[in-house]
């Protein structure tokens, strides 16, 4: 062990199936994979963490930072493993869960399904109170009601509630009296108020953020508290924080209360990790593809930046369509995520098709190759049936798989069912999940306004890698690149996360009458807000601040986000504010429209620390093809036949080399199928990029 100080930094990201370790030790990188451990996740981060730190040869006591992110908030609400909780709302808005905003997803589906509210309605009790969308109380809260309400919790046995009331975002005045109310007759019920996680207009968005919020903080409370305990008694005293959904770092603290902050939270170390990947190439149009155990996160990144919105969706249940999801009213990295990852199982429908996802073997028990117990077949034994997965060395041979589980389980659940052999049976079902990907792709661009073969794609996640070239070839998509590390990308994400919050609001002011002094008290208190979260942590300078209004003409029914410089309002600011929006409003739709008032509607600012410079990554020349020293069978699905495909380590590579599809390239948390119609180039940086032949 060395005594010599050095920057240790370790990046953590479970997943629902592995859980990634990285450490960066001045600049060296040192990774592992462990299956996540269901029951106690810490027990896995333990364990990776001690590993990473004797592959470095150091003491976990030089650890000087442990950076955290994970997917279980987010699996928790997809597979609807949550705490019992309650939710409390206004007297005649008991069912805004279920009505939800009226819209159809699919106008001409006369059998349409909605998703079911995430919290049942017997399990949802009403108090009497209401207060008008400028935070004035018209009816004072009925404590009668009130006191019902909670005897009928206290009766119920929830271990969370939630309380969301109409026009909390301006006044939560209600919230907080039935929270006091709640917790002074059950003392250590957890209890989650909507003006708190998630302060903005749009009834059926707050409540069902709130309702997500209280639904898995039980648990990550629980287990965050658990890990810091655990940490320290293996002997890692540096401090913790957490990845959250916007892609800034906090403390455990702030993510123990407002979990729902962490549901995109490991997506979005991987959306940071290829933006700074993109920041390295040059590259302005890029589409991060990462795929886990548990499911494919796609995001776009443009002008070297991912990306971001203020309300996003979980688990859209129809052909990806936007509005058939559940959705999250939080700043986050927008992104599109479906249940189609390496333990996603695959069945046979009531129409006799291969459907795969949304529900996972995940871990415990794992895909039938595990030999852990699981009996589905799932899209990792469909790999392993197709050639794409070494039986021998995966997971760098951590976990020895069985090809015969993988064929048992393809015939029994699959090809029993509709007469197919295994290998039809595996090809149908990563033919089945690689379109299920490659559509939710096609729609993510297609909602953003762009065209998807004009993206270079950036790959990472333990089976990204194996299906990227499928999707680039459905996506038309002609070049794709493979970072070193892409098993654990998520992990090393976070390493290269700036400290960082963002505080939202939403609070009407029309441009026609502007308050400017009411918007700069506003806006100096989510400055504050913001800036409590940055300024106790991470030293790394003066604090960036991004101001951003969402702004509207009266009377529509949805806004644009217009950027703002970090200056104080005066009586000339609605002039100046008028034309940045029009200006934006163009860009979006072609044209202002003159006459009409123009409101802003809600309010964002972010602090964060500032991205150190990157340096950028010369070009390389196209140097010799790489033999392979062995070769096995591939299936090259557009060819719908076993072709010898040639296997190289990518350890054994260096600058220039380039390898030739179809091939494998192998190594130790993930491998990259390059399919006979691309070829890779090793860059400088050990980048694979790949185009097309």
């Amino acid at each position: 062990m060395s005594s010599t100080p050095r920057n240790c930094r370790v990046g953590v990201d479970i997943g629902g199936t592995f859980t990634d370790i990285a450490l960066d030790i001045d600049g060296t990188l040192h990774s592992t994979k462990i299956l996540t451990d269901y029951t106690a996740p810490e027990r896995a981060i333990l364990k990776g963490v001690k590993a990473v730190a004797d592959m470095a040869g150091i003491a976990l006591s030089e650890i000087g930072i442990l950076i955290h992110g994970t997917t279980l908030a987010t699996n928790a609400l997809i597979e609807r493993r949550g705490a019992k909780t309650a939710f409390v709302t206004t007297e005649g808005f008991r069912d805004v869960l279920e009505m939800r905003t009226e819209n159809r997803f699919e106008q001409y589906d006369l059998n349409i399904s909605l998703p079911p509210a995430l919290i049942a309605r017997a399990d949802r009790f009403v108090v009497r109170e209401r207060i008008d969308a400028a935070g004035k109380v018209l009816l004072d809260l009925d404590n009668a009601s009130v006191a019902t309400v909670v005897e009928k919790v206290a009766a119920g046995g929830y271990e969370s509630v939630a309380i969301g009331f109409i026009h909390a975002y301006a006044n939560g005045a209600h919230e907080i009296a039935v929270r006091d109310a709640i917790v002074k007759r059950l003392p250590g019920l957890s209890v989650s108020i909507s003006s708190e996680v998630s302060p903005q207009m749009r009834e059926f968005e707050r409540f069902n953020t709130v309702c997500a919020n209280a639904y898995v903080k039980p648990a990550i409370k629980s287990y965050l508290d658990r890990l810091v305990v655990s940490l320290k008694d293996i002997g890692v005293r540096c401090p913790v924080f957490m990845i959250h959904s916007g892609g800034g770092i906090v403390s455990v603290e702030s993510a123990s209360e407002f979990p729902v902050r962490l549901v995109e939270s490991g997506p979005a170390g991987g959306a940071i990790f290829a933006a700074d990947i993109a920041r390295q190439y040059g590259l302005d149009t890029v589409l991060s593809f990462d795929m886990g155990g548990t499911t494919a996160k796609i995001c776009l990144i443009e002008n070297q930046v991912p990306k971001t919105a203020k309300t996003f969706e979980v688990a859209r249940t129809y052909r990806f369509r936007k509005g058939s999801g559940m959705p999250i009213s939080i700043p986050v990295v927008e992104m599109v995520e479906i249940g189609a990852g390496g333990g996603s199982i695959a069945s046979v429908d009531a129409m006799r098709q291969i459907r795969v996802g949304p529900h996972s073997a995940a871990s415990e028990p794992g895909p039938a190759c595990y030999q852990r117990g699981g009996k589905n077949p799932t899209v990792t034994d469909a790999d392993l049936i197709l050639g794409k997965l070494d039986p021998a060395n995966f997971a760098g041979g951590a976990i020895p798989l069985s090809v015969e589980a993988s064929r048992q389980a393809m015939s029994d659940d699959i090809g029993a069912v509709i007469g197919l052999d295994p290998e039809a049976s595996a090809y149908g079902t990563c033919e089945m999940v690689d379109e299920n990907m490659a559509n939710a792709g096609r729609v993510h661009t297609v909602e953003n306004g762009k065209n998807i073969s004009d993206f270079t794609m950036i790959t990472f996640g333990g089976a990204g890698p194996l299906h990227a070239a499928r999707l680039c070839e459905k996506m038309g998509i002609s070049t794709f690149l493979v970072p070193p590390g892409a098993g654990v990308g998520s992990a090393i994400g976070f390493l290269k996360a700036p400290f960082g919050y963002e505080s939202v609001r939403s609070a009407v002011f029309s441009l026609s009458n502007f308050e400017y002094l009411e918007a700069n008290r506003l806006l100096q208190a989510m400055k504050a807000e913001a800036l409590g979260f940055v300024e106790g942590g991470l030293d790394t300078g003066s604090p960036v601040i991004e101001r951003t209004l969402f702004m509207r003409y009266a009377g529509q029914g949805w806004d644009i986000p217009v950027p703002l410089a970090d200056d104080n309002f005066d009586p000339a600011s609605a002039e100046t504010i008028a034309a940045s929006f029009e200006k934006e409003y163009e860009r979006f739709f072609g044209r202002a429209i003159e006459g009409l008032d123009i409101e802003i509607v809600s309010w964002s600012v972010k602090a964060s620390s500032p991205l150190p410079p990157v340096e950028r990554v010369a070009s390389v020349a196209e140097g010799n093809v790489v033999r392979p020293g062995k070769t096995r069978r591939l299936f090259e699905a557009s060819q719908g036949a076993y072709l010898e495909a040639g296997i190289h380590e990518r350890t054994g590579l260096k600058s220039g080399d380039v390898i030739k599809g179809p091939a494998v390239i192998v190594e130790r948390e993930t491998s990259t199928v390059l399919t006979s119609s691309f070829k890779a180039i090793v860059q400088h940086d050990g980048c694979l990029l790949a185009t097309r032949i």
